[in-house]
């Protein structure tokens, strides 16, 4: 059965066929693919490369602590009541940005900056302020860049909203999840209603340009009746941009997730239902369907980007700057640069004792090839255009697009029979049936994945 969203064609048979694991494709390789034989001096040596090429930057900021433990929360995290614990870390962080600013050529400029957790708001107002102003020390900040924070608005109050307003940041996001008090109760994630009005109304009161929000389908309890007032609500709060996540129940990985009673867990059919009716709820409230989770207004940077050509993938998600190269800082954070990806240690340890050692904190990383760069290129125009021209990678790479990618063309025969994907003479369209299950046309050509299924989500 088919059933007609704008933009998207919802068909229940074809994603129950498709209901593989596949990766979410913030990275072209995975993020499953670092690897400890990329060392802090690869890194060095990439960001050598990388002043080369005088691309601008994104800058990451990992603030990794968290007051209570959420059950659903895949993030990488530490659980403290103790706020001291912040003190050593921001030290250390600091240090690091000073350490890693000593290799980059700062005269390129800065056109995004992004702290997130973790909880960035378990910091103060004056922790906030030192770390915002080693930022600014060490980095030239374009006027125009996008800045945005990560909140929990369950420890947020007017004042502080306006602080980070008024310290530069014009973009914010906070998970609601679910506004239903039984799924809140199930997650350990309690937020009143009331709560997270209060949030949004001291956001707009602030006049941030764009707020973003979180929800979840998935969570133990939910059903299509609770979760339809859920997205009802959320379009209520009026919301910029909206995040649909599906939840990936992995306590082998997250072994936080094993406090959830898995039989409260919806059914596959109730979540296909849940999702149906949340996508046919937003885009019939003009929010635009981005790809994959992502939803947002048709003034919005996003669907900006997307009409302009301009959006890619990055760790955070959807991102408006194809072009910048991203630095991580923080325990756990990674940076994606061109060629080379490079992550920080996780635990605070190792971190402190590489950043005290004056080593750039690197755990892992990996060191793109050429076939990896040109994958790269066509999985991520598959993923934020929904459409791939051929000509463009031929012209860009000096290669016969039908030549090098004849066994992946073959493999698209199927998918493109079953509706999800056009195979034309110069371009792959992917059809509105195909959107939502783009991470499947995607990891086509991917080379790296196939034999890793088990480590990835599911496609919907």
């Amino acid at each position: 059965m088919v059933f007609l969203l704008p933009g998207v064609k919802f068909d229940f048979d074809l994603i129950q066929k498709y209901d593989t694991r596949a990766p979410r494709y913030t990275s072209y390789p995975p993020a499953t693919e670092l690897t400890e034989a990329f060392t802090a001096k690869d890194f060095e040596l990439a960001i050598c490369n990388s002043n080369q090429r005088q691309t601008p930057l994104s800058l990451y900021f990992h603030i990794p602590f968290c007051q209570s433990a959420c059950y659903f929360c895949g993030c990488n995290t530490v659980i403290s009541n103790n706020k001291n614990i912040a003190k050593p870390y921001l030290q250390n962080l600091a240090q690091e940005i000073k350490n890693t600013a000593e290799l980059i050529d700062t005269s390129r400029n800065v056109l995004q900056i992004h702290w997130g957790g973790g909880t960035p708001n378990y910091l103060d107002l004056h922790q906030v302020e030192f770390l915002w102003n080693k930022i600014n020390r060490y980095f030239t900040i374009d006027p125009q860049a996008e800045v945005s924070i990560e909140i929990n608005p369950r420890y947020i109050n007017k004042e502080y909203i306006q602080f980070l307003r008024d310290i530069g940041f014009n973009r914010i996001s906070f998970g609601i999840q679910d506004f239903n008090p039984i799924v809140q109760e199930a997650v350990n994630r309690i937020q009143p209603e009331k709560m997270l009005i209060d949030a949004m109304g001291w956001i707009k009161d602030a006049n941030f340009d764009s707020v973003n929000v979180d929800l979840i389908y998935g969570l133990p309890h939910q059903n299509l009746h609770t979760f339809r007032e859920t997205v009802q609500k959320t379009i209520d709060l009026d919301p910029d941009r909206i995040v649909v996540f599906n939840f990936a129940y992995v306590p082998w990985m997250k072994p936080v997730q094993k406090r959830i009673d898995q039989n409260a867990l919806p059914g596959a059919q109730e979540k296909l239902d849940i999702l149906k009716m949340t996508i046919e709820e937003l885009t019939n409230n003009e929010y635009l369907f981005i790809g994959m989770d992502h939803f947002a207004k048709t003034n919005n940077e996003l669907a900006i980007a997307q009409q302009n050509g301009t959006l890619k993938r990055n760790f955070q998600g959807y991102t408006t700057h194809a072009e910048t190269e991203l630095f991580g800082f923080g325990a756990t954070s990674i940076s994606m640069l061109e060629d080379a990806y490079a992550q920080n240690h996780k635990g605070l340890k190792e971190y402190y004792q590489a950043v005290t050692e004056g080593i750039i904190p690197t755990s892992k990383g990996f060191k793109l090839s050429q076939d990896d760069i040109i994958r790269r290129d066509v999985i991520m125009s598959i993923m934020s255009h929904f459409q791939l021209h051929k000509s463009d990678i031929e012209s860009k790479y000096h290669l016969d697009f039908d030549r090098y990618f004849c066994q992946e063309l073959a493999e698209l025969k199927p998918l493109e029979a079953d509706g999800l994907v056009h195979l034309l003479a110069d371009e792959i369209q992917i059809t509105d049936i195909g959107r939502l299950l783009v991470r499947n046309i995607a990891v086509t050509f991917d080379t790296h994945s196939r034999m890793r299924e088990a480590k990835f989500s599911r496609a919907i």
